[in-house]
């Protein structure tokens, strides 16, 4: 134990009595075997040092606190528990108590360390007090170990300061919630404003040339381009709100069998009108690529956005490269890389040889809200949203670069042995048309508005409703079959998903069919749909339309014909 006075400090040895001990102010008539009995019945542990230091009484107590036995410390200095570090200065406390004797209680705040037989070492409070035997003054001291009352005390120091530390986390978290926030509201406001500015004011050069144009050519031609802007900006604005969507994990997620090189032609007419005439496009795909099962919107959607990146670090030209490979995984290449799995996989990489990326800028490139654009230029989503998209198919997303040199961004996508199931489609307009009956619920009416136009105009018969109760009541007066249900997801009072259950009860045959920009509540947990439910996202084309209701109505007609069938059968 730390000397302190006597060596074994706070606490008063003297005051057996509150320890269930009452030891006489002298102890002549008593023989040391009924001292050594009365102190067994003190709780804490309890010796006597005689004035050189010498042990003279100790209970059972110490034995079991300290290891030794009783013959092991009777007639041994008190040094023996104490640590070796603190037996010198001991010694000087110990002539100063007997020259001075005074009690001091248990709790006085004081904490001293004991050592054990086995070297051991255990915080201990300790009081002190004198007691006379056989004609001798004796110093006391009991002796508490103290372990678990600051284990105790430790813990709880230590939950508060993890409750604080977490809380001033939590704290950092928000605020830089709260400026990511402010960054993202600050681009995409940009964005839009930009590209609503293009819609409206190409919008008004349509309806200011109407009337002028007449017979000429020449003015047909600028109405046609004024309306290709139009479609342009709007094709923008919806890419932006994708690219918002599927940051926030929010997008509809459909994977398919997919060749990706076949995405790749189908969108480099896209490419090339995003990179600009100063820049070349390249594309080097090879001959044998495997498939890859992955929603083909979201990866027409990265290579926008890593052509994007490209063109920004290309100002004064160059060129962007795409190729595609069958690349092969093995155990000693995922040793260092866990997120991947050994096996078959294709990797795109798409290159350009600009600016480049400092290293610290290459270590934030896939961090969301992080842009080196100056500010409302960039809303720092798309990397992370290329960065999400690689993930979300089990994939792995890298970025090698070279200041002044170029950067080159590679994805491994798992392959499968599956066929691609998409293929590009000839729009047909009379292949689109059609007699069925279609119940149209959205309560946009400028957009409700719009599907009626282009339905009618391709021969379907529509039932509009602006909300739920409007569709119910349709649904139940109508003397004519309703062939497909088209409704939005989200909706006053009752949203989609509700209102085709009823409806279902009321016509058991009808297909359900369901539009939505933000469709969280048909999806699963991991963003995908719920088996057996057809979804068009918004915004989408008239085509896009026609088609996706002409499969619906087609998969329900040959349904049905093999059902006939096999009855007849």
């Amino acid at each position: 134990m730390e000397a302190e006075e006597v060596g074994l400090g706070p606490e008063a040895a003297g005051q057996t009595a509150a320890h269930g001990a009452a030891l006489p102010s002298t102890a002549a008539s008593q023989s040391l075997a009924s001292q050594a009995a009365l102190l067994d019945l003190v709780p804490d542990a309890f010796v006597g040092i005689d004035a050189d230091g010498g042990i003279t009484l100790a209970n059972k107590q110490v034995e079991s606190l300290f290891g030794y036995s009783h013959e092991q410390l009777i007639g041994q200095p008190l040094e023996i528990l104490l640590p070796e570090r603190f037996v010198a200065a001991h010694r000087g406390h110990r002539a100063r108590f007997f020259s001075h004797p005074h009690t001091r209680p248990m709790d006085s705040g004081l904490e001293l360390t004991g050592r054990r037989l086995d070297g051991s070492e255990f915080p201990a409070e300790i009081s002190l007090g004198t007691i006379e035997l056989e004609g001798h003054m004796l110093a006391t001291a009991a002796i508490r170990d103290i372990s678990d009352r600051i284990a105790v005390v430790r813990e709880k120091e230590r939950l508060e300061a993890e409750a604080e530390r977490e809380h001033l986390v939590n704290q950092l978290h928000h605020v830089r919630r709260l400026e990511s926030l402010g960054e993202l509201a600050g681009g995409v406001a940009h964005d839009f404003n930009n590209l609503l500015a293009v819609i409206i004011n190409y919008a008004a050069f349509v309806a200011e040339d109407l009337d002028a144009a007449g017979e000429s050519e020449e003015k047909r031609h600028i109405l046609r381009a004024d309306v290709e802007q139009i479609g342009l900006a709007a094709q923008r604005a919806a890419h932006l709100t994708h690219q918002l969507l599927a940051f926030a994990r929010r997008e509809v997620v459909q994977p398919e069998v997919v060749d990706v090189n076949t995405v790749v032609a189908d969108i480099e007419q896209l490419l090339t009108r995003t990179l600009g005439e100063h820049i070349t496009l390249r594309s080097e795909l090879a001959a044998d690529l495997r498939s890859v099962l992955i929603d083909p919107g979201q990866l027409e959607q990265m290579l926008v956005n890593l052509a994007i990146n490209a063109r920004d670090a290309m100002p004064n030209g160059g060129t962007l490269t795409i190729d595609t490979a069958n690349f092969d995984i093995d155990a000693d290449y995922t040793h260092h890389r866990p997120e991947l799995s050994p096996g078959p996989y294709v990797r795109l990489r798409v290159s350009d040889n600009g600016t480049g990326m400092e290293h610290d800028v290459i270590e934030r490139a896939f961090d969301p809200f992080f842009t080196t654009k100056p500010a409302g230029q960039g809303t720092g989503l798309g990397l992370a949203t290329v960065y999400g998209i690689v993930q979300q198919a089990g994939g792995q997303a890298r970025i090698y670069s070279e200041s002044s040199i170029g950067t080159t961004f590679t994805a491994l996508l798992p392959a499968t042995d599956r066929s691609p199931t998409r293929a590009p489609v000839e729009i047909d307009r009379e292949r689109l048309r059609g007699k069925s009956t279609i119940l149209l619920v959205e309560d946009e009416q400028a957009l409700r508005e719009v599907i009626e136009r282009i339905l009618t105009s391709s021969g379907y018969q529509v039932l509009s409703a602006t909300n739920g109760a409007e569709a119910l009541a349709l649904a139940g007066k109508s003397l004519e079959g309703i062939d497909l249900l088209l409704t939005d997801v989200i909706m006053p009072v009752m949203h989609g998903p509700q209102l085709a259950e009823q409806i279902k009860q009321m016509r058991p045959s009808i297909r359900v069919m369901f539009m939505s920009g933000f469709a969280q509540p048909i999806l699963d947990a991991g963003g995908h749909l719920e088996p057996g439910v057809i979804l068009i996202e918004k915004p989408f084309a008239g085509a896009d339309l026609l088609e996706k209701v002409r499969q619906v109505l087609e998969s329900d007609a040959q349904s049905n014909s093999r059902q006939a069938g096999g009855e007849e059968r």
